[in-house]
């Protein structure tokens, strides 16, 4: 076992980190990028244990095996800081807090390496906070910052760094990947490979979870139903309440334990007397909250779209011949009528109209479930083709 057993279908990138932690080609800053669910993360993590590892620098950095390993996959590696960002944007202060820890010395004789998960949600107060201690990191500080493309980095940021980029893992690497590591039957992880379209923790939570399973069938048949405005309307109601119910599930607990932990810090629970600064502690921590679950809620559609995108591409290759299997061969019929009601075009569109109401909700804040319904109603079987 080593620390890169979980980089699936990245051996490019693998032999090019492994490389770096021996001291070829290293850097104070590295900019990892590569489509959702590639593996960002994981590589980030990967290389900071290869960094730290007891049997480095050298070809065995990267053992799995050893203290600095383990705490570093573990997330209690002193030495090692993961920051990631539940909110749309890294503010200024939790920029300064990154900068604070970079420059501190390491615990150990090693490397201060700061893994920055969401290095795309920097904007230019956050991004200016960082610049300097990127460009100029103190001598023993390591930067790696994760992003799905160079374009979506600060230039200033990204000028600075060194880019090593992912690719989608295949469908057999993901299938093989889940029978080894999860023990997951081979038809259920070839299902898992195919629906997720290489995103290595869709796959996971579709081979080990059926209620994930049950709510994509659900999406994915939609399409096939969406014959008239009733239906449509319905379809985004359903979408946008399941949204939230799941968003709900994850940040419910979250928020209150949060809420507790100020309380305590504040000496403040039940009826105690509030101290002065608590209103505002709260009230901060009130905003961050809803900006998450807003964040969470938007997460879970995001999904639910892309899968419906992979049926109308499934439309396009058998209505137009292409050879292959299908990303939802499970529901084959229901593709076929989706091909017999429309052309390659109109599904072409469709998949445009997708795309366009993911960008009002992201990028323009339009509520969700106005976007969702705008969206199925464009989606809607013609008039006649029935």
């Amino acid at each position: 076992m080593s620390v890169w057993d979980d980089l699936v279908g990245q051996r490019p990138v693998i032999e090019t980190l492994r490389a770096a932690a021996a001291g070829k080609g290293m850097t104070h800053a590295f900019l990892i990028t590569g489509p959702p669910g590639s593996g960002r993360s994981n590589a980030a993590i990967a290389f900071a244990a290869a960094l730290q590892c007891e049997r480095g620098p050298g070809p065995e950095a990267g053992c799995g095996a050893c203290h600095a390993c383990t705490t570093t996959l573990a997330g209690s590696n002193p030495d090692v800081t993961r920051v990631q960002t539940e909110s749309v944007q890294f503010r200024a202060k939790d920029a300064r807090e990154m900068v604070r820890k970079a420059a501190m010395s390491p615990v150990s004789h090693r490397w201060q390496v700061i893994v920055v998960e969401d290095a795309d949600r920097f904007n230019d107060t956050s991004g200016n906070a960082v610049l300097k201690a990127v460009e100029e990191p103190a001598p023993r500080t390591i930067w790696l910052l994760c992003a799905p493309t160079v374009e979506d980095v600060l230039p200033t940021i990204r000028s600075r760094c060194r880019l090593v980029s992912l690719s989608t893992p295949t469908a057999p690497d993901v299938a093989e990947f889940l029978v080894r590591r999860h023990g997951v039957g081979e038809a259920l992880a070839s299902y898992a490979a195919r629906a997720s379209q290489g995103h290595i923790g869709r796959a996971k939570a579709l081979a080990l979870d059926e209620a994930t399973r049950n709510r994509r069938r659900e999406v994915v048949s939609l399409p096939a139903r969406l014959t008239t405005l009733g239906a449509c309307m319905q379809a985004a109601t359903n979408l946008a309440d399941v949204a939230k119910e799941e968003a709900e599930a994850i940040t419910t607990d979250l928020d209150a334990r949060e809420k507790a932990d100020l309380d305590r810090a504040f000496g403040y629970e039940d009826k105690g007397r509030r101290p002065r600064e608590y209103a505002s502690a709260l009230r901060e921590m009130t905003e961050d909250q809803k900006r998450r679950a807003r964040r969470r809620i938007l997460d879970v559609v995001d999904r639910s779209l892309m899968d419906l995108v992979s049926v109308y591409r499934d439309a396009i290759a058998l209505g137009t011949g292409a050879p292959g299997e299908l990303v939802n061969e499970e529901i084959r019929p229901d593709v076929q009528e989706v091909v017999r009601t429309s052309t390659p075009e109109l599904n072409l569109r469709r998949i445009a109209w997708v795309f366009e109401a993911r960008e009002q909700m992201l990028e323009f804040n339009v509520p969700v479930a106005l976007a969702l319904e705008s969206m199925m109603v464009a989606l809607k079987v013609p008039e006649g083709s029935r």
